[in-house]
Order: structure tokens, then sequence, then C-alpha cells
């Protein structure tokens, strides 16, 4: 008999979170015919991919209503309160829904307190897997949430080593709870086609001697510190050109920022595109410039097309992959001059050097495919433990 596994991801914006959900549901439906997959559409957000699910055999269960677009998203306080309306409207629906269809595991991934609070007020028989995603702040509901919640969790997943020892040693989990789970899964055939696929006509043009940095115009990605780096990088070398990628309510701020500094004939912004390998297959280097982030699949995606990587040395993830520089370059996170003195190393580099770092990059990819993704969470979900109720 089938095991159902459930995924809750109610996303609010096309974050790297969707594509990580997306392909983890696929990779247990496709390795494996021992698990009915479904992924739960809240309030409408995974409406547009419901034929995609269906080619995939993974199920899409509507929770409530469709109300996606009627949803505040950009800005921090516009999202809290998406989160607050989704709470209150999808707490009865999933409720029944656990008790009525008693999946074997539920799998949570964003707006988490929900179904926690579910777990610790309710009897329920389904196994939580809690899914943690980047550095999550550690603010005193949270801690208290999860502290009281960890008996009940049947395991806690952590996108890399150093956060997964982070949150054994604070004790807010037991060790035994909490195993290491890499948030980005690529799918490695998907991968190679788009890399290869022909760019659209307006993008044909683009030069191949760009360095390339994309992700969601917001403070965590500290564009604006890249901008005023790469302007003083170009003192030195002119000819230069930087192509950031992306969208976010940053992206007005990140355009004045690029006046100011007269950089407008180096420093290019692009709006998001669907195929952003074609401009990472095609860029000198790869700039991650933030102030918190994991190992996300903008850094994977970027080695896999054979890009050079040059990352803060922010914490939980780019210093694991890139093997604390072995695998490419780091600078000291958010501090002056660093990211300027690092581009001008990796102008400095010998062909060589930068070969071999690029390709310890790229086998280090190989621990983000599917199919490694599909077993290491098949083990979590064939691990025993005894659940306190």
């Amino acid at each position: 008999m089938k095991k159902s596994v459930v995924y809750w991801s109610p996303c609010l914006t096309k974050v790297g979170t969707v594509k990580s959900t997306l392909n983890s549901a696929i990779s247990l439906a496709k390795y494996s015919k021992n698990y009915e997959v479904t992924i739960i559409n809240v309030f409408g957000e995974w409406s547009s991919y419901k034929k995609y699910l269906n080619q995939n055999n993974v199920n899409l269960k509507n929770l409530t209503f469709d109300y996606y677009k009627l949803l505040p998203k950009n800005g921090f306080l516009k999202s809290r309160i998406s989160y607050i309306i989704i709470f209150l409207i999808s707490a009865l629906p999933l409720l029944f829904f656990i008790n009525i269809r008693k999946p074997d595991y539920l799998i949570i991934h964003l707006i988490t307190s929900l179904p926690l609070f579910l777990l610790n007020f309710f009897k329920l028989q389904t196994q939580v897997i809690l899914r943690i995603s980047g550095f999550p702040k550690m603010n005193i509901f949270r801690k208290k949430l999860w502290v009281k919640s960890q008996n009940k969790i049947f395991k806690i997943t952590s996108p890399t080593e150093q956060l997964k020892n982070d949150l054994i040693n604070k004790n807010i989990f037991k060790k035994e709870k909490v195993e290491t789970l890499f948030d980005a899964i690529i799918n490695v055939k998907d991968l190679i086609e788009k890399k290869n696929k022909s760019a659209v006509d307006n993008n044909k043009k683009t030069k191949k001697n760009f360095f390339l940095s994309a992700g969601r115009f917001t403070r965590q990605k500290n564009f604006i510190y890249l901008i005023r780096e790469f302007g003083k990088f170009l003192k030195f070398y002119p000819d230069e050109k930087l192509l950031i990628i992306g969208e976010g309510e940053l992206k007005k701020k990140m355009q004045e920022e690029i006046i100011k500094l007269d950089l407008s004939n180096s420093v290019k912004i692009q709006n998001y595109t669907e195929n952003i390998y074609y401009f990472m297959k095609n860029s000198k280097c790869f700039i991650l410039s933030s102030l918190w982030e994991e190992v996300g699949f903008v850094m994977v995606e970027a080695s896999f097309c054979n890009n050079f990587i040059i990352s803060s040395n922010c914490k939980n993830g780019p210093e694991e992959f890139l093997e604390n520089g072995s695998a490419g370059l780091i600078f000291n996170n958010n501090k002056k001059n660093k990211l300027c003195e690092k581009l001008i190393e990796f102008k400095k580099l010998d062909n060589s050097i930068i070969f071999k770092k690029k390709i310890l990059a790229k086998k280090n990819c190989s621990n983000f495919t599917m199919f490694n993704h599909y077993k290491k969470i098949k083990y979590i979900l064939s691990s025993n433990q005894k659940i306190i109720n």
C-alpha cells in the first residue's frame, strides 16, 4: 500500500522554495512507486502548475478558494499581513484535511507556524516534517514554538550542516531529530535543455564578457553593496560590465544608485527571465553578494553552467559549497572594499586555477540532483521514531 506524502508550502511569490517544493515532490513520484504525492493548493498559489504536476504524477489538492491575486505580496509588512490572512482562513480547512485524509507524512516548508500550531493543540496521526530554509531569525515566538513542538515533530531538515549544528548546539532541536537536506534540487535534464536553448532575439546580442548576479531585489541580496563595490572595481578595469537579473521592491533604489555613481554604461538591470541559464552560460563570473543565504538554486545552477563563483561568506551555505574558497572566491560579508578586492583577484587569476575551481564547484553540483534528493528524503521518511502526542 502506498504511503501518502503531502507538501504544505504556501508561497506568495516565485521564490526558490517554489522550485524546491516542485522538484522534491516530483522526485518522490518519479523514483518510487511507494508514495502518493500531493501538494496542497492553499489559496490558488499552485494553480498554474496543475498541468505540470499532473504530467509528473503529483496531485494538487485545493484547500480553500483562490484568493492569490487579492493578497499583498511585496514588502515585509504587506507579506506579514498576507501570512496572517492565510493563517486565519486556512486553519480549520487544514485541520479537517489532516483528520479526514490522514496523510502519512506532512512536509511543511512555508508559514510553518500554522501546521505546528495544529500539531500542538490537536492529536494528529500524521507525521510532520519541518523543512527549514535559509538562516531563520530566531525570534522568541519561533524559538518557543520549535522547542515546544520538537517532541511531536517527526523530523527536522536543515539545508546545510552549519545550520544543523547551530540548531543542535543552541538546544532548539535534539541531534537525532535533525537531518541535512539541501533546498536546491536541480533537474539535470531540464537544466541542460534550458542551458542549450537558443536565447530570444533581443538577448542574442549579449556580449560574453560580463559579470552576472541574480535574485530578488530585496535587502537580503545586498545588491546596493554589489553596485558600489563594482563601481570601485571599474576604476581599475573600466571596460568591465555587470548585469543584475531579477525583480523586487528595491529595483528603484538600485537604479538610483547606478545613476548616482554614474555607472549607467557599465551596470545594467534586467527583469527576471525564465532562461537565465543563457546568461549564466555566457558570463565570465557569477557574484553572490547576499547578507544571508543557503546554498540556493542560483549558485548551484551557475556552477552547473560552468560559471566561476565569487560569494560573500554569509552564514549558512556558500562556504560549504565552495569548500572555503577551493571552488571559487569568498569575500567578507558586506565589508567595504572586500568584494572589489576579490574582483581584482579574479582578474589576475591564472586560467588554470580558474578552470580547477570551476571543475570542483561543478562536481559539487552532483549533491543537488533530484535523484540524490530522493535518496535522502526516502531515508528520512523510512526512519523510525517514537512521536510523543
